[in-house]
């Protein structure tokens, strides 16, 4: 390594995003060997979750400048959708134990969450943000704020009034031996979720890196009157961009299926979870929610296992005080600029 970057590297080491990770990585070294492999296996499933659902509420800030905190509905909506497919999948596998649907049956509840929820997002953008931002561009955030409050209440409602107030869960998705790491025991559900999670966010990146249409969605993200001068159509990003966001919620909703059974209200704790990430990360940075989730992850976990399981949401609301009060950008340090930042 040249002097240079190594140079480079001790002064990343030294800085907030830096010394975060560092810190976060001794801690869960150190965690793990005190109480068992199982920490850390919980750690890493609950920040796989959390990467998506933050992922898709950051790209609404970052790009849009909506505060979205109907963002765990569309959570719910994935969970929903994937009980409604896996339910009739799962009682044809009872019947025929050899089907291809025993391997692959999960994973078409699950892609059905994601369309479900690209859909909710789509009917969303054209049905309650297009008009808005039509009719109002004065107060945007606090606008926007307070619509996505009465959506969160208006789908909560709904599924109650459709779908009932019971919870609507399975067992699992995958029939098979646990998996063993380092003596820890994990689900195949459990290291599947992980592994979609995981191939999830990498294709996200590369699509918003290296196709044309990401790098239009952070240009308009960047300057929304450059990105129109240059031919962007801003509509059609608008839309993708939510369906993106909502896509993302939904998915990890229907992956977690087993852990977190459909009912009006499941949405509440990875919402507020996601929520946590973005203040932790910065608002609008995307690459600083993936690391921000397995650093929340890591905080829940953690609280729970020595402080205990009611102090699970007290100690990282705590910790976000902190944040706000000595780092208002979070700890990656990004500012928000979308489509109706002035």
């Amino acid at each position: 390594m040249s002097k240079h970057n190594m140079s480079d590297t001790l002064t990343w080491l030294k800085s907030a995003p830096g010394l975060s990770i560092v810190i976060s990585v001794v801690v869960a070294v150190a965690a793990t060997i005190d109480a068992g492999p199982y920490l850390m296996v919980n750690m890493v499933v609950t920040g796989g979750m959390l990467a998506l659902v933050a992922t898709g509420l950051t790209l609404m800030l970052g790009v849009l400048n909506i505060p979205m905190f109907a963002h765990g509905e569309y959570f719910m909506i994935g969970s929903l959708t994937a009980y409604y497919i896996f339910t009739p999948i799962s009682e044809f596998i009872l019947e025929h134990p050899d089907s291809w649907l025993v391997t692959f049956g999960p994973f078409i509840a699950i892609l059905g969450a994601l369309i479900g929820g690209a859909i909710a997002g789509a009917i969303s953008e054209k049905l309650v943000f297009g008009p808005l931002r039509r009719r109002s561009t004065d107060n945007w955030v606090m606008n926007s704020f307070l619509l996505t409050v009465g959506l969160s209440v208006l789908l909560v409602n709904l599924h109650q009034l459709i779908f009932g107030a019971d919870f609507k869960g399975i067992v699992g998705y995958w029939q098979g031996m646990p998996i063993s790491i380092a003596g820890a025991y994990i689900s195949l559900d459990r290291a599947l979720a992980f592994i979609i999670s995981a191939v999830i966010v990498a294709l996200f990146y590369l699509f918003m890196t290296y196709t044309r249409t990401g790098m239009a969605i952070r240009a308009v993200s960047q300057d929304i009157t450059g990105a129109e001068i240059v031919g962007i159509d801003i509509e059609k990003i608008v839309l993708l961009t939510i369906s993106l966001a909502c896509a993302l919620a939904a998915v990890a909703g229907g992956s977690l299926l087993f852990m977190y059974p459909s009912y009006p209200t499941v949405g509440l704790e990875p919402l507020y979870m996601a929520w946590f990430v973005v203040i932790l990360s910065g608002l609008g940075n995307i690459l600083g929610a993936v690391a921000g989730a397995f650093m929340v992850a890591l905080l829940k976990v953690i609280t729970m296992e020595y402080v205990g399981a009611g102090w699970d949401f007290v100690v990282p609301s705590a910790l976000i005080m902190l944040i706000l009060i000595f780092k208002p950008s979070g700890i990656f340090g990004s500012d928000v600029r979308g489509v109706l930042d002035k």
